[in-house]
């Protein structure tokens, strides 16, 4: 037999260059068949404890759960921990594996059932595989409502496209409008077969750093429609989709080549995707940790606004911004829940009438606590908190927005101390008997000696004043009558959007200068005057108040479920506040500086403020 001496050169090299990548990434060494040299060796290896958790998705072949190697490679290359996911469908189970990772990728396999698009198949669909269908879109579901990084490729690139409510090619040589390339390349995987052009400012693009790249292609299935909430970042010349991204709202990514494969050869153009998503995989391993040993804690939400006969705080409800299972999902430990009491007349009958409604809206979440007390209970301070997170449990905080539930009584104020009130924001959408809001015309020019009697009287009883909603006249009156620290339960920061419901420099100074804090609020029209605000514009508002009056005086009151409407793009419910926690470990905060941004400050001047006067 005769050989070609260059083929025989280049596959050797090819071999060698293979096995190099691999020993590296396997530490170089397969050890004798000897128990103590192989123990000996593990003893000796230093622990891997800040490399994220990486799922890997298996596929299911002829009984197995399997997956092509390069893709554990890959990872493991990238610095990450690869962990195979066998293919099942016990939901509990793989609930369980999900709160393990700290990333999940996706990877490639068979056809998809176009049943899941609400579509018949046609003929040149292939064979599916119902249960890795079930499984993948379940771990897909898992993974994104507790925010985890998706990474999908080929068959996970579309599987995450139709999870999210997109639709798919079944087959693009016989639906695709253009005469499509030849995207099931004959030659190896291992290299590429034709271009992608990749889009401008996308993430993509600043990861390969590159116009336009060469790709493999081994796919007869593709993207037809994106997913609302998705970006196309890459395309081929026949125009079929070849990558996406959902960041800022999702942090999912995905290609429909196998980078994997090229990767292996090596290849580091392709290894930048593995890279990347590794590193998105650390900072939320890095998030995580600061939700398990901090006290996450949202300083003011409405959600009892959502208490309709038959609501269940324990259940998931899509459109219900706060729930116990968003909560867990976010690893957010405790909120403040707030009885809201709409301005309304101020005659007797109508002040009793607020009184008696803020009454029994307390009284609704106290049932809804009791309704679901294995998993949550009402804390009245900060050791109640402790207890209760080391307990496995939820907290929430009680407080009322609007004094106009104290009517004409400053009695009232002693009743509400009793049931467990921590906070009284004094004023909502309209001036009361206490004071002047931002919104409306001013009636007393700022406090009313009413007012200033009760917040004499919040100060003796351990209440804290809280001055969102006030108007300028009212937070400098209360600065000056108050005795103890006061608090902006949620306002935002003026100087970054010129909005009368949140707070001017000077204010927010007066405020740290009297120990309290400025809740950062995440309402969209609080936080920019362009449509659709995302989560950055939230941490811009976050960095301004820490370099106006540094990191003790600022804090999150969400304001979820105080309007259905505003919706906070990368932050829009309980279970995505830890997408905050990440973007500013990105900004460069410190653990040290997010445990008081998420709960030390709020819980210091609530400490503060219930010791006596």
């Amino acid at each position: 037999m005769i050989y070609d001496l260059r083929f025989v050169i280049s596959d050797l090299w090819r071999i060698i260059t293979f096995l190099i990548f691999n020993c590296t990434v396997m530490n170089n060494i397969v050890y004798p068949a000897n128990l103590d040299t192989l123990y000996k060796a593990i003893d000796d290896r230093q622990t891997q404890a800040h490399a994220p958790v990486i799922g890997i998705t298996a596929n299911f072949e002829n009984g197995n759960s399997c997956i092509e190697h390069s893709y554990v490679i890959s990872i493991l290359q990238a610095g990450g921990i690869p962990v195979l996911i066998p293919v099942h469908n016990d939901i509990e189970s793989l609930r369980a594996t999900i709160d393990t990772l700290d990333g999940l990728m996706l990877t490639g396999g068979g056809d998809i059932n176009p049943l899941y698009g609400n579509e018949d198949p046609i003929p040149p669909l292939r064979d599916v595989d119902a249960a890795r269908d079930q499984f993948d879109l379940t771990l897909v579901k898992l993974a994104s409502d507790r925010q985890i990084p998706i990474f999908g490729i080929c068959r996970g690139h579309q599987i995450i496209n139709m999870a999210f409510g997109g639709t798919n090619y079944q087959d693009i040589y016989s639906q695709h409008e253009q005469p499509a390339l030849k995207h099931s390349q004959t030659i190896s995987r291992e290299y590429g077969s034709h271009r992608v052009n990749i889009i401008n400012n996308s993430i993509l693009h600043s990861i390969m750093g590159e116009d336009s790249i060469t790709v493999n292609s081994y796919h007869h299935q593709a993207i037809k429609d994106i997913a609302p909430g998705f970006r196309m970042t890459a395309t081929s010349a026949d125009g079929i989709i070849e990558a996406m991204e959902g960041m800022p709202g999702h942090r999912v990514f995905s290609v429909q080549w196998h980078p994997e494969k090229m990767a292996v050869r090596p290849d580091e153009q392709m290894m930048k995707l593995f890279y990347y998503f590794v590193s998105e995989a650390t900072l939320f391993k890095k998030a995580k940790e600061i939700h398990r040993n901090s006290l996450i804690v949202d300083s003011h939400c409405d959600t009892p606004m959502k208490f309709t006969p038959g609501f269940n705080f324990g259940q998931r409800h899509e459109d219900v911004k706060v729930d116990l299972p968003k909560m867990q999902e976010g690893r957010e430990d405790a909120v403040f829940m707030v009885a809201y009491l709409h301005q309304d007349s101020r005659d007797e009958e109508a002040s009793r009438a607020a009184t008696q409604k803020a009454v029994d809206i307390l009284y609704q979440i106290s049932e809804q606590v009791k309704l679901n007390q294995s998993r949550v209970g009402i804390a009245y301070n900060e050791d109640d908190l402790l207890y209760l997170k080391n307990a496995g449990k939820k907290a929430i905080f009680l407080a009322i927005e609007n004094g106009y539930a104290i009517g004409k009584d400053i009695a009232n104020l002693e009743m509400f101390k009793k049931m467990g009130v921590t906070y009284i924001t004094l004023c909502h959408n309209g001036s009361n008997d206490i004071c002047d809001s931002a919104k409306g015309e001013p009636e007393h020019n700022g406090l009313s000696d009413f007012g200033r009697q009760v917040v004499k009287e919040m100060n003796r009883l351990g209440i804290i004043v809280d001055i969102s909603h006030a108007n300028a006249k009212t937070v400098q009156d209360v600065l000056e009558t108050s005795e103890a620290p006061i608090i902006a339960s949620h306002s935002s920061a003026r100087a970054l959007r010129d909005h009368p419901r949140n707070l001017t420099d000077d204010q927010i100074r007066a405020i740290a200068d009297k120990g309290g804090v400025v809740q950062v609020c995440l309402y969209n029209s609080f936080l920019s005057a362009q449509p659709n605000p995302t989560i950055l514009d939230a941490v811009a508002h976050i960095n301004h108040i820490v370099r106006l009056v540094g990191i003790d005086h600022v804090g999150i009151g969400t304001d979820f479920d105080g309007d259905d409407t505003e919706k906070l793009i990368g932050c829009r419910a309980a279970n995505e506040l830890i997408n905050l926690t990440v973007e500013l470990l990105r900004e460069g905060y410190t653990p040290e500086e997010l445990h008081k941004l998420w709960g030390d400050n709020i819980l210091r001047v609530l400490s503060a403020v219930q010791k006596p006067y």
